[in-house]
């Protein structure tokens, strides 16, 4: 290298003219470029390197929309569908734990009490539990997570549970003589099944005392009970439960559970100083009659709006989470 530097530098190179002089700088870089160090590959590729990256960079990939930081109306829109879930989250373990605390205190769920479980008011609040809690948990997530899985879910199973409302309200309007049937049948059930199922009957005492009746269509229909006919063996043979009477208590404040026994051995006249002689039945439907819309009218407006709320706020963070473009 030392050699080919002297022979481009020498007389015979200054002699050369213009040409001569134009060509040394490539010749020099001719030579030298064989010859450079490692160091110099290494630099170079180092700066070969340092200038693929901004190329790099600039073509990540494949474009994606990124959603912009949701601003304050929609962090407050986050957290008070966070909230209202988390409300109806713990209204929904409460009454599921209302329903198994019942189940378990009447034994229910022991292997022998499986086949009256299908029959059982509890359960009801079982099923009703269970399916809000799990709506309301896949809310609470979804808001808090900013999970677009769970919210979608959460808003897919609150139309689905609106549309079984809906379908359930035109059943019932549907079948209305089928409804006066089957509530006959279930208040039938509550006269079998007194003694042995103690919601069933605070239920009993509770509408024989509000309404001021007894039975079904009499108070003699008890004799179909079989701790009330005559034939039961028991003290309460040939009775009626303590809500029937005109005077359940004695001396005005203390309850007095012995009052009707032996009302169906006296006659109807001497019975009707004791208990009631008409049946819960026509009373319970003729209010039925009366207030059903009211009633109805109520309910539908409070789960519409419940409902509706829920929605909306779920609908307003997806929307947060994932741009409309986004959602095909």
């Amino acid at each position: 290298m030392a050699l080919g530097r002297a022979w481009l530098s020498g007389p015979c190179g200054a002699a050369g003219g213009g040409e001569s002089t134009r060509l040394l700088p490539q010749a020099s870089r001719l030579v030298e470029l064989p010859y450079s160090s490692s160091d110099d590959d290494d630099d170079g590729g180092s700066l070969a390197g340092a200038t693929d990256l901004p190329t790099a960079e600039q073509h990540p990939g494949p474009w994606r929309s990124v959603p912009p930081k949701p601003g304050t109306f929609s962090q407050c829109v986050r957290y008070l569908a966070f909230l209202w879930n988390l409300f109806f989250l713990l209204l929904g373990l409460l009454a599921l734990a209302v329903g198994v605390w019942g189940l378990l205190a009447k034994g229910l769920l022991q292997e022998e009490r499986l086949a009256p479980l299908g029959s059982d008011p509890m359960l009801l609040f079982v099923l009703v539990g269970l399916g809000a809690s799990a709506v309301s948990l896949a809310g609470c997530l979804g808001a808090l997570r900013s999970s677009a899985c769970l919210l979608r879910f959460f808003v897919g199973a609150v139309l689905a549970f609106a549309g079984l409302e809906v379908l359930g309200g035109l059943l019932l309007l549907a079948a209305r003589q089928r409804l006066r049937d089957a509530l006959r049948d279930a208040l039938l059930l509550c006269l079998l099944r007194y003694q042995d199922e103690p919601d069933l009957r605070f239920l009993v005492d509770e509408v024989q005392r509000s309404l001021r009746c007894c039975g079904l269509g009499s108070y003699r229909d008890w004799e179909i009970n079989p701790y009330f006919n005559c034939s039961a063996p028991g003290v309460q043979a040939c009775s009626v439960p303590a809500s029937c009477c005109l005077d359940p208590w004695q001396n005005g404040t203390v309850a007095n559970a012995q009052c009707a026994f032996g009302a169906l051995r006296l006659g109807d006249v001497a019975a009707g100083t004791v208990v009631h002689l008409g049946g819960c039945m026509a009373q319970l439907s003729a209010w039925l009659r009366d207030q059903a819309g009211g009633i109805a009218a109520t309910s539908a407006a409070v789960l519409v709006l419940v409902e509706a709320a829920g929605v909306l706020m779920a609908l307003k963070v997806l929307r947060d989470v994932v741009p409309i473009g986004a959602w095909d």
